[in-house]
């Protein structure tokens, strides 16, 4: 987005599930200011409504929750709402590696990172989807 240009309504929606509050805040806050319309939630099984109700863009989830690990909430994204792309985020580098293997096309950002990095990455799943769909 250019300085020109304004945040429109149509900005893309994002569902972020991080089971740490302060993270999530944190993600939610930056993905905001990015110009990205945000709804947080704090474990899988909160999620699944708002993905069963609701259009999102991206699925930006923790892999390590309770009730519900981030990559059961993919593979339930992928069945309720295929259109929606999915992005982990992880501490872990073993769970890290199982999510890239169970969940192929998803985009994998280990912990710790950059916000300006997350940003970045989440700017590329979208130009990636624009250039899709042309």
């Amino acid at each position: 987005m250019t300085a020109s240009q304004s945040p429109r309504s149509d900005s893309p929606r994002i569902l972020l599930a991080e089971d740490e509050e302060a993270m999530r805040t944190y993600l939610a806050r930056a993905l905001t200011n990015a110009g990205y319309e945000v709804r947080a939630v704090d474990r899988g099984t909160e999620a699944i409504p708002l993905l069963e109700t609701e259009d999102f863009d991206l699925l930006l989830s923790d892999i390590v929750m309770p009730e519900m690990d981030g990559i059961e909430l993919a593979q339930r994204c992928a069945e309720i709402s295929p259109k929606t792309r999915v992005m982990f985020i992880t501490g872990f580098a073993a769970v890290s590696l199982r999510a890239s293997r169970e969940q192929p096309d998803a985009k994998v950002l280990s912990k710790p990172f950059h916000l300006r990095d997350l940003v970045l990455e989440v700017e590329r799943v979208f130009e990636e989807q624009a250039e899709a769909s042309l």
